[in-house]
């Protein structure tokens, strides 16, 4: 019988670590590798926005944060068995060009459900209490102009969900103490005995919108959810509902949601990702007292990368070790001779 190589060679992309080579981050889950010999991690030597090709000679799984992915990144990949993308959004991966290279792609589901559902009940609050503008009243000195900015509470208000999976599931746990009334989300690959479950209407996208209080965002950006909140969708919520993004920024029609906001059409919104990034300059919305801001970070906590990092790397150990790893994107590739016949050569894999 044919021996796999004696080392798996894993690599980080260059994002996880700072100038001295030290990770930026407490804990990305390697720790996980102590007890594998065979895995050999170390972190590719710069940062690019888009993988190259010589970055993965010789690599056999990588773990990436925000580097691209592209058709050029894959070829040369006869050895790389997996890309490991560090989180649960894809968009920034080809996964065609993946499958065509003989290449598994795997997410960390469930890794960033508590973490981003947390995150936006955060924002929900800060939104409906003033939170910025009552900060700016002390920090200037205006304390006789608070009873400009009375705010919501949660209660008897209506949570509207767009994207059903766990973090969205997750979100409509957290809330359930609050005293809302029944959520409505829209997915159309809703799980039907989820929604049971946890007592939610599904709705269409429309009727959502026409009766939320609050919209949130936890869809994929794809073809079909691209730009899916324009200028219609914003003009059916009420002048009272706010509209929350922790997914992706292609979403929203960013000159639709900036005319929204000066027209005042809708309450306000909490915007965590935007249709270019990394933003070189402040962004149309930096002028809206009532929009919260953050870099596509306002879910990052020790503990979410944590998580992550744990469940990509055990990921890895799983193709190692000839598994199937959790959060598989393209399991047609399982298929593929080439795929096949790359992970017999560098695993051993018998089945």
């Amino acid at each position: 019988m044919t021996q796999p190589p004696t080392s798996f060679r894993v690599a980080l992309t260059a994002d996880f670590y700072d100038a001295s080579g030290a990770t930026k981050y407490r804990d990305i889950g390697l720790s996980l590798f102590d007890g594998y010999d065979r895995i050999v991690a170390s972190p590719f030597t710069n940062h690019r926005a888009e993988i190259d090709p010589q970055q993965l000679a010789g690599v056999n799984g990588v773990i990436v944060l925000t580097p691209r992915v592209t058709v050029h990144s894959l070829i040369q990949s006869e050895d790389l068995l997996a890309v490991g993308r560090f989180g649960v959004g894809f968009d920034s991966v080809d996964v065609k060009a993946c499958t065509a290279a003989d290449v598994l792609l795997f997410i960390t589901a469930g890794a960033v459900d508590r973490p981003v559902a947390e995150a936006t009940v955060g924002w929900m609050l800060a939104l409906t209490h003033h939170l910025r503008m009552k900060d700016r009243l002390v920090r200037e000195a205006r304390w006789d102009e608070r009873s400009q900015y009375m705010g919501t509470e949660l209660r008897d208000r209506t949570l509207g969900v767009i994207g059903f999976g766990g973090i969205g599931q997750g979100l409509v746990r957290l809330l359930s103490g609050f005293g809302m009334k029944q959520p409505v989300v829209f997915d159309p690959f809703a799980n039907s005995a989820v929604i049971s479950e946890l007592g939610v209407r599904s709705v269409t996208l429309d009727e959502l919108l026409e009766q939320a209080d609050f919209v949130s965002l936890h869809c994929p950006l794809n073809e079909h959810t691209r730009n899916l909140i324009g200028a219609r969708q914003l003009g059916l919520m009420k002048p009272t509902a706010y509209l929350i993004n922790t997914a992706r920024g292609g979403i929203i029609d960013e000159a639709a949601l900036f005319d929204a906001l000066t027209s005042r059409q809708i309450a306000g919104a909490a915007l965590d990702c935007f249709q270019v990034e990394p933003l070189t300059a402040p962004p149309v919305f930096s002028g809206f007292d009532n929009v919260l801001l953050a870099p596509h970070c306002i879910a990052w906590t020790d503990e979410m990368f944590r998580d992550i990092g744990r469940a990509a790397c055990q990921g890895m150990i799983d193709l190692a070790s000839g598994q199937r790893p959790r959060g598989i994107v393209n399991p047609d590739v399982l298929n593929r001779p080439g795929f096949v016949e790359k992970w017999k050569r560098l695993c051993n894999v018998t089945g």
